[in-house]
């Protein structure tokens, strides 16, 4: 074999090293930085590119639970000031209640005032109610019942499930004034 006889001098190596150490330091220390810098830039822009996405599909959603929100009206439960009804009047109620179960689409199966708290003139009179339906309905025919005045409470609520409805017992307390 043959060896290769350079013959280059020994201080055109020496400036060959140094300018090659020279590249390499411009490549290492200012194009490999500026190559990761570039890099970090372009994630950044497909992370916003997948935001300016999601927006856009998300963009109309969100306005139209702005526009639900705004139009929803608050959920607050009746509490009218405390009255009393006249004797002559209290048979009203029962019109009343039947008024409310029917808007709630409850039955009603009896609505009986109770005769053994009449004796003498009491403050309140008692009716006991048995109605069947559904619970949901149930629930929205307690809010209508709270915007009775004159309701003074309810005593008792017994619930029974049966196969096709389920039945509702209440003790109503109404306030009669003199």
């Amino acid at each position: 074999m043959k060896k290769f006889n350079f013959n280059i001098p020994e201080k055109s190596l020496w400036y060959l090293f140094i300018c090659g150490g020279i590249i390499l330091l411009v490549v290492l220390l200012g194009v490999f930085p500026l190559y990761k810098y570039n890099d970090n830039n372009l994630n950044q822009i497909k992370k916003l590119d997948n935001q300016l996405v999601a927006q856009k599909v998300l963009g109309p959603i969100y306005l139209t639970l702005l526009k639900t929100t705004e139009k929803k009206e608050e959920r607050l439960l009746p509490n009218p000031k405390k009255t009393t009804i006249s004797r002559e009047e209290a048979g009203k109620f029962q019109d009343v209640f039947k008024t409310i179960t029917g808007k709630s689409h409850l039955r009603i199966v009896a609505l009986t005032p109770d005769l053994s708290k009449l004796a003498g003139t009491p403050p309140f009179l008692v009716q006991s109610a048995v109605l069947r339906g559904e619970f949901a309905n149930f629930r929205k025919m307690l809010i209508e019942l709270g915007e009775v005045p004159y309701l003074d409470r309810i005593e008792e609520i017994s619930i029974q499930q049966f196969p096709d409805s389920m039945e509702f017992r209440l003790k109503i307390w109404i306030a009669i004034g003199g």
